[in-house]
């Protein structure tokens, strides 16, 4: 059985025809591998299950199957927390607190350009695009926000007023922040937030990386 032929017609011009039994099984075998294709792609990716406890925004767990969206948004959020303060165990024998409130303060404003890029298209075909996003805003403003709000502008204030006070103008950064009046209350609260941080980017991690 001839597959495809090849000749010249009468004015000298290349043809091609092919067997018609030939372009069917094509055709099919293309249908057989978009429909199996998808099939894949829809069972590729693993559910993620998140604790909101662990995060500090709600008492329980939310399941995300991500696609390929959510996992570059998550990827992203994953390096902007994994290469700044934020997302590192705190060390107050050496961290600057006006440093790890700088660096609270930059992720806040990257965490929402991030998401102003996702396209409403995407955010409003994908339930679990908009579980992903409602569970940012929520970090930054159940997880970070009530923090910054209680403690940052007051020690700011007497911070930066300590800096000129004659006695301390020999004294380290950390020195001079651990004679604040509410250093403990303080301490304790920004390591309650740095460890919901943290969990939160291990969360992240493990929607982009948990997928075969």
């Amino acid at each position: 059985m001839e597959l495809f032929k090849i000749y010249l017609d009468c004015e000298s011009n290349l043809q091609v025809t092919f067997n018609p039994w030939l372009v069917s099984l094509m055709v099919l075998g293309l249908i057989i591998w978009i429909v199996f294709s998808r099939r894949y792609l829809l069972r590729r990716f693993k559910s993620v299950e998140i604790d909101q406890i662990e995060l500090g925004i709600g008492d329980q767990k939310i399941t995300i199957k991500p696609n390929l969206v959510d996992m570059q948004i998550a990827y992203k959020l994953w390096i902007e927390i994994s290469t700044r303060k934020i997302g590192l165990p705190l060390d107050f024998e050496h961290d600057v607190i006006v440093e790890v409130y700088n660096s609270w303060y930059d992720f806040f404003k990257i965490t929402r350009e991030l998401l102003k890029e996702i396209p409403i298209s995407k955010l409003n075909k994908s339930k679990d695009t908009q579980k992903l996003v409602m569970i940012a805003i929520q970090v930054l403003n159940l997880g970070l926000r009530p923090h910054l709000t209680m403690w940052q502008a007051k020690f700011r204030k007497w911070y930066n007023a300590q800096l000129e006070v004659k006695i301390n103008k020999n004294a380290s950064p950390q020195e001079i922040q651990r004679k604040y009046k509410y250093y403990a209350d303080l301490k304790s609260d920004m390591e309650r937030v740095n460890t919901l941080l943290i969990n939160y980017r291990n969360e992240l991690e493990r929607i982009f990386k948990d997928q075969e």
